[in-house]
């Protein structure tokens, strides 16, 4: 783990120590060396559970593909950084990697906890440089709005989960997720006991979020720049699905009973924001929201608790880490030549951009989840372990991916097909560094077809 941990931390010294001209080759070939170090953490015994372990720090079946999934980020983000920062001073260039760095060790920290209270201190220490970010590097005047919404939203539902852990540590004695399967089960028939349940999942619900705690995320994305906007859609909301699976194992007997209403909630978001995005004239706000639809089915995958609703929440957190991330870059590269999210006004570009058009086709059709993406496998598990949980569920499902798939196909031929605006006369071509980026994010969505079973947590 520390050979991962150790290097990151010495790349904020090498951003601040490499000359100028070198400042963003250096800190990118130096994440990527990073994140390609990370897939050992992939070769680990399945059969085992625990890998890598010292008295803090430990990676599962579950948190595995996700700490890959976050040094796979960092080296992503700083290429799609590189334009939006050029006219800034050199000292606010080196801050901003800095805090992207800072950002991936904390994720880190936070994925590899073998503690509750490390988990929940680097679950709440990844708010500073995202705030940080988005109110300082975010394009519009509602920034620091964003950036307060954002801030109270998860600090609003994260201090009850504080005085949950506490509670339970006074009454069991432990909080390691090394022996949290073997504890006892906390009593079930009291109004005190039923608050602790919610406490417990509240923090991760808004930060995932669940439709109805859903406000701050459209915000945030919409106002932060294009690494910030990679990083919550990517890896961000993941910390909510990951904690609510550690989360489980001590809630068991109580999620049977009061489950139900977070369920509909999820499943019920999954058609509202659906509905949502396809009134949006704002790319990046369809984005966001999409974002919110899919991770409402994580939530009804994870609260039912059967294996094949797990395995499917975490393929489909993977899947959807990349493809929102694509997006975001496809929605950027619109905003750095047209300069406005405005869809009506940037229409027609394939005509100017035919390969680009390329990759908003695939990223699209990943989006609405394309056999044999991993996308699609991720749902299907979710949606047949519900139906297998209640037949009701399907009508709320099936209309949600149907109009998953209308809101995918809405976005791409609004912004790629149809005539070209008169005020679209000179764009900037494309650069070799955009499409390097769209690859490094749809590749391993596609490779990981041949091989699967790297994320399918423990049901491996």
């Amino acid at each position: 783990m520390l050979k991962i941990l150790i290097p990151s931390v010495l790349m904020l010294a090498t951003t601040w120590t490499s000359p100028y001209k070198q400042l963003w080759s250096t800190t990118l070939i130096y994440s990527l060396l990073v994140s390609t170090l990370s897939f050992t953490w992939l070769a680990m015994p399945t059969d085992t559970g625990w890998h890598y372990i010292n008295n803090y720090m430990a990676s599962d079946p579950l948190s595995t593909p996700l700490l890959v999934l976050t040094c796979w980020l960092l080296p992503l983000m700083i290429l799609a950084s590189q334009n939006h920062l050029k006219a800034e001073p050199e000292n606010r260039q080196r801050t901003y990697i800095s805090l992207l760095i800072s950002l991936q060790i904390f994720l880190i920290l936070a994925f590899s906890a073998t503690e509750m209270i490390m988990f929940y201190i680097m679950f709440e220490a990844t708010l500073i440089p995202t705030l940080i970010i988005i109110t300082r590097w975010g394009n519009q005047m509602e920034r620091l709005n964003a950036g307060t919404y954002f801030l109270f939203y998860t600090l609003a539902g994260s201090l009850p989960l504080l005085v949950a852990l506490l509670v339970y540590q006074n009454s069991v004695g432990s909080l390691s997720f090394l022996s949290l399967t073997n504890l006892p089960v906390m009593c079930t028939d009291l109004y005190a006991d039923k608050m602790w349940w919610m406490a417990c999942l509240l923090a991760f619900l808004v930060k995932m979020p669940l439709y109805g705690v859903h406000l701050w995320l459209p915000k945030a994305h919409v106002e932060a720049p294009i690494a910030g906007s990679m990083v919550l859609a990517a890896v961000l909301l993941k910390l909510g699905g990951y904690g609510m699976m550690r989360v489980m194992t001590i809630l068991t007997p109580l999620t049977e009973k009061l489950s139900y209403p977070f369920i509909i909630l999820a499943l019920w978001g999954l058609i509202m924001t659906g509905s949502i995005c396809l009134r949006q004239t704002d790319l990046k706000s369809l984005i966001a929201y999409s974002s919110v639809s899919h991770m409402g089915l994580v939530a009804a995958g994870i609260l039912i608790q059967t294996p094949w609703g797990f395995t499917g929440a975490l393929i489909l957190m993977i899947a959807h880490g990349l493809t929102s991330s694509a997006l975001f870059c496809l929605a950027n590269t619109n905003y750095e030549r047209t300069h406005s999210r405005t869809i009506v006004l940037a229409r027609g570009l394939q005509m100017i951009m035919p390969l680009m058009a390329a990759w908003w086709f695939l990223a699209s059709l990943a989006n609405l989840a394309l056999p044999p993406l991993p996308n699609l496998m991720g749902e299907i598990m979710i949606i047949s372990s519900l139906f297998n949980w209640s037949f009701f569920t399907l009508i709320l499902t099936g209309t949600g991916t149907l109009i998953t798939a209308s809101y995918s196909l809405y976005m791409f031929l609004l912004t790629q097909r149809g005539p070209l605006p008169h005020h679209l006369l000179s764009l900037q071509p494309t650069h070799t560094r955009e499409h390097l980026l769209l690859v490094l994010h749809l590749l391993p969505l596609i490779l990981l077809i041949a091989k699967p079973e790297l994320i399918w947590g423990w049901t491996a």
